[in-house]
């Protein structure tokens, strides 16, 4: 099924793959998604709509792309966003700010492009997936290529830690993180060494 995600991704010439799962819309989580589609839950990103509180102005929005397995640190983003504080915008503005129900966001093609934030474990994988903009689709890419595209939404794009850090008690597939989130979707680990902060305007 060919999506907006999908047809931006080829306007940029970018190679992906899209791979379709059976949507249960009770069980929307990305670790749910991961295993119907046979990936790492560290390797599917979840793209969540946040902002920096009610009040703000109205460019003060900005996407979060985390592991399916993580939890997101609202600290760690309001720093990272120049916010005084961070937090998930409200679930009924989600469609109308990007064009996409939950379960199916994604950056790319959204209605209003917004900064992008990805956590840096992104890079240690050879592919990631992510939401190709519908329930039931994600797209699968290099890093690097879903970097490059989302640089090429016209707002900043940076990586940077962006989850909370976890207490682990047993050694978990990921040596940076222990699984500890069930949050909604919105996609060979690398060196074993954390990457350092890096940025793509």
């Amino acid at each position: 099924m060919k999506t907006n995600g999908a047809r931006f991704l080829e306007s940029l010439g970018i190679a992906f793959e899209l791979r379709e799962y059976e949507v249960d819309p009770n069980d929307l989580t990305a670790i749910t998604v991961a295993k119907k589609i046979g990936m790492l839950a560290e390797q599917v990103f979840k793209t969540l709509l946040t902002t920096a509180g009610a009040g703000t102005g109205a460019g003060d929005y900005a996407f979060a792309v985390i592991p399916g397995d993580a939890e997101l640190d609202f600290k760690k983003l309001a720093r990272a966003a120049g916010w005084r504080k961070a937090e998930m915008s409200p679930l009924k503005d989600v469609q109308p700010l990007t064009g996409y129900i939950r379960g199916g966001v994604t950056v790319f093609g959204a209605k209003k492009p917004y900064p992008v934030f990805v956590d840096e474990t992104a890079i240690l994988f050879d592919k990631i997936s992510v939401s190709a903009g519908t329930r039931g689709t994600q797209l699968i890419l290099a890093p690097d290529d879903f970097l490059r595209a989302a640089a090429a939404i016209g707002e900043p794009v940076e990586t940077v830690d962006l989850t909370k850090d976890v207490l682990m008690t047993c050694a978990p597939s990921n040596p940076f993180r222990a699984s500890s989130e069930t949050d909604w979707v919105g996609d060979q680990l690398g060196s074993p060494t954390k990457p350092s902060r890096s940025s793509t305007k």
